[in-house]
């Protein structure tokens, strides 16, 4: 059995291979962390029921349900409400960020992704909740 409480865990969402691999290199900074992937909206669900991450880094256009509706579904069982979801998208309209906003995602940011911004904003996030529920 994995302590949850001793590591945070960050699931990874993409459905392209090569931005998810991207992904885990720039959580490779973050040695304190313990990363999980999925590659579409279903599997990102069982994930989140399976790892209970703290935080989740979410592509939007995925095959099998988009990372609107996963973001939307997470946020509306209490469960699962108050894990930090981090739209991670090539969509950068104002309707996709108004969109997104409205699924409740806790941010969004647009790729391509700077690396030191993405690590130093999931550390902060992840500190953050370690001290809130000493």
């Amino acid at each position: 059995m994995i302590d949850r409480t001793a590591t945070p865990t960050v699931l990874l969402v993409d459905d392209n291979p090569q931005n998810l691999e991207l992904l885990e290199a720039y959580m490779e900074d973050l040695p304190e962390v313990r990363v999980v992937t999925a590659t579409n909206g279903l599997e990102a669900l069982a994930r989140v029921a399976e790892e209970s991450p703290g935080l989740i880094l979410l592509d939007i256009m995925m095959p099998k349900m988009s990372g609107f509706e996963v973001c939307k579904r997470i946020k509306s069982d209490p469960k699962t409400r108050d894990i930090t979801v981090i739209m991670v998208t090539a969509l950068n309209e104002a309707s996709d960020i108004e969109r997104a906003a409205e699924c409740g995602t806790d941010d969004y940011i647009s790729k391509p992704i700077d690396r030191v911004a993405l690590v130093n904003q999931v550390r902060s996030i992840l500190t953050g909740k370690s001290r809130s529920k000493v």
